[in-house]
């Protein structure tokens, strides 16, 4: 997976960046944690406990779309928004691949300073 420059488009699995850069926020990841449950919730749901405004959820919830890990549903009249697992799970997936090469890595260096 190599990082790519960000066209505004959602992030596709062979960029991970957009997903670390989306995550990399307290505030973000917040979201991510009230939206896991898996019920739409609309922008009003996920303000109340904050100290933010409804345009700063906004602002947050609409990097977290820019990065593929949320979409909004429009129910009526109101926008809900709902978590796409897939690019986490993908970035994931990329970190147990990183981690695997560093144990071989490390594993090899240990046997050749065994010697």
């Amino acid at each position: 997976m190599s990082p790519k420059k960000s066209s505004g488009q959602p992030a596709r699995e062979s960029e991970p960046a957009p997903v670390f850069a989306a995550l990399g926020d307290e505030t973000r990841l917040a979201l991510v944690a009230k939206l896991s449950s898996g019920a739409p919730r609309s922008i009003s749901e996920l303000t109340e406990g904050t100290a933010l405004t409804r345009q700063g959820i906004t602002k947050h919830l609409r990097i977290l779309e820019k990065a593929g890990i949320v979409h909004s549903v429009r129910i009526g009249r109101e926008s809900r928004f709902e978590l796409n697992p897939a690019p986490i799970t993908e970035v994931k997936e990329y970190l147990d691949h990183v981690s695997k090469q560093w144990d071989q890595t490390l594993s090899r260096l240990k046997s050749f300073v065994e010697r």
